[in-house]
């Protein structure tokens, strides 16, 4: 069985708007909207740990032997 390709962070977000806009017209049924915010909420947690991840990779900088090193900002310049 192939692996499911998993969706970019503004894929992720496009399918949020829909979602948060049909919620919000308020034509939804209660069954429906439950089922729709239970998926807004699913998609959220994907955005949440995508953006956890990049800002994990922007924190890093390569060091001059190729490594990965922690980076900070000292408040004392």
């Amino acid at each position: 069985m192939a692996k499911k390709e998993e969706k970019k962070f503004e894929e992720l977000m496009e399918e949020l708007d829909v979602i948060v806009k049909e919620l919000e017209q308020g034509e939804v049924d209660l069954d429906s909207s439950i089922e729709k915010y239970t998926e807004a909420m699913t998609i959220i947690k994907a955005c949440n740990e995508k953006l956890n991840s990049a800002e994990e990779k922007v924190n890093k900088i390569l060091k001059e032997d190729g490594t990965l090193a922690e980076f900070n900002i000292s408040d004392s310049e």
